[in-house]
């Protein structure tokens, strides 16, 4: 009976990790229910998932959903796995944010997997540093908005020159007339 149970987790496992687009591990050894749960939400807000499983589970469920191992390093103790849905870098900042927090010390954010590349910690708050996808998209359309808008101002001044030099030109023959 237990292998069944077993053999359920994986398949769930290996369906949600067919999904993602990152993997992050954090050990959470010490954690309240309380802190668990609230960090459960914040990255169920940011577009991923929290699941905790036995590490050779994980380790199975990765493999036969075609994703690169982790390293044993990363995969002692007791981990909690983020899924990333949508997007990394949101996720990411969640984590970072939660692991620095001076408040809680029983996550520990340890590295994870980004399109079956590795990533240690560094890597992983390098990506955490990153702007989100809506602030890179913002970026690129003020990018490419800059010189059209820049020529609507070249070619209105013209035109607003004008307008100016025939209201002085107004304004002096108003002065003729009534001296």
């Amino acid at each position: 009976m237990p292998a069944k149970i077993k053999y359920e987790l994986v398949d769930g496992l290996k369906e949600k990790l067919s999904k993602t687009k990152a993997v992050f591990v954090g050990e959470y050894r010490g954690m309240t229910v309380a802190q668990s749960t609230a960090l459960r939400a914040k990255v169920r807000q940011a577009g991923g998932e929290l699941k905790i499983a036995k590490n050779t589970l994980f380790k199975i469920a990765m493999k036969e959903a075609g994703l690169s191992e982790l390293n044993e390093a990363l995969m002692s103790g007791p981990n909690i796995f983020a899924l990333c849905y949508d997007d990394p870098v949101s996720v990411a900042k969640v984590l970072k944010e939660y692991a620095n927090d001076k408040s809680q010390k029983a996550f520990i954010l340890k590295g994870g997997i980004l399109e079956n590349q590795q990533l240690d910690l560094n890597q992983v708050m390098a990506l955490a540093d990153l702007p989100s996808k809506d602030v890179l998209r913002a970026q690129v359309v003020r990018t490419i908005a800059a010189p059209i808008s820049g020529l609507v101002n070249v070619l209105s001044g013209t035109i607003r020159n004008f307008v100016t030099c025939l209201a002085q030109i107004r304004d002096k023959k108003e002065e003729g007339t009534a001296a």
